[in-house]
């Protein structure tokens, strides 16, 4: 099939990857996202599929919004089979829909209808979770709420971080992606109407949802740090300072939420049940480093508090 490919960041380069790498499948242009500033210099940077596109010589479209008139026509002479989503990041309406023969099939990272929205991962994580997973489905006006072709699962590790999850969800649903094309393609495979049972939805993860509350209990705040690593990163106040906090461990001492205790080996802080120990801390306008270290640093006082 002709298919043209909407994503945007890296976690759907896989996907790209494995339909340029089909033998049966010819990508003829991608949709991105418009370049954004990065890095110090704020310089004007393509996104990780524009990159890749550029690197195989393939068309790249930019669109401000994915309903511009001249995006549309240039989308229609461009006459796609169908379009393959993952992770694109703008809304599509009924006029491009319409356009691809086989409509637009996105890959998303949640067993539908489970945590639709934009942090099925995030979502997926700190709801404590043990299986998650990726569908592929038709997209439709209503967020998330098309027929599913397909599904593969993944295990939600203890220890796992939204990145790490979504890099395996990245590769088991590239595979995912370019085997339900080739069903579409083949006549072989149908979409399935999504239960009415069993929806939730996971909305973007803000700066501050990723605000760690100690009084919670001690799983809820390592659900919560591992959720929001490594973006947009879970943060607490100590003093008017506010520090980056990576994963966290349980153990079993007991301390007052939020009650910070500086040992050898470790750096414990109390919660709504047990402490945690913390694991790497970013103070403000400096590199991660060590708890150990940054305590040592920073000369915390008994009976200070993260916030």
């Amino acid at each position: 099939m002709r298919l043209v490919f909407a994503g945007t960041p890296a976690p759907a380069v896989p996907a790209l990857r494995a339909l340029l790498e089909s033998d049966r499948h010819e990508v003829v242009a991608v949709v991105t996202r418009p370049d954004a500033p990065a890095g110090r210099g704020r310089k004007l940077v393509r996104s990780p599929v524009g990159a890749l596109a550029d690197e195989h010589g393939i068309e790249v479209l930019t669109p401000a919004r994915a309903s511009d008139p001249d995006f549309l026509a240039r989308l229609r002479e461009l006459a796609p089979d169908c379009c393959p989503v993952v992770a694109y990041g703008a809304l599509l309406k009924e006029e491009a829909l319409a356009i691809p023969q086989h409509g637009w099939i996105n890959l998303h990272f949640s067993l539908l209808p489970a945590w639709r929205g934009a942090a099925p991962v995030q979502a997926a994580i700190r709801h404590g979770d043990e299986i998650t997973g990726a569908s592929t489905f038709r997209i439709v006006r209503e967020l998330d709420a098309g027929p599913v072709f397909g599904v593969v699962t993944e295990q939600v590790r203890p220890t796992d971080t939204a990145g790490e999850l979504l890099d395996r969800l990245a590769l088991s649903g590239a595979g995912l992606l370019a085997a339900t094309l080739d069903g579409v393609e083949d006549g072989t495979l149908r979409a399935e109407e999504q239960p009415a049972d069993g929806v939730s939805y996971a909305p973007k993860v803000t700066v501050e949802d990723a605000r760690v509350d100690f009084t919670a209990p001690a799983t809820a705040v390592d659900r919560l740090i591992r959720s929001v690593t490594p973006e947009p990163g879970a943060w607490a106040l100590l003093g008017d300072g506010r520090f980056k906090l990576g994963p966290v461990s349980i153990v079993d001492d007991e301390l007052p939420p939020g009650e910070i205790r500086v040992e050898k080996r470790r750096v414990l802080v109390g919660t709504g049940t047990t402490a945690v120990a913390l694991g790497e801390v970013q103070a403000p306008g400096k590199k991660r480093m060590a708890a150990t270290d940054w305590a040592r640093g920073t000369r915390i006082e008994q009976g200070e508090r993260l916030k």
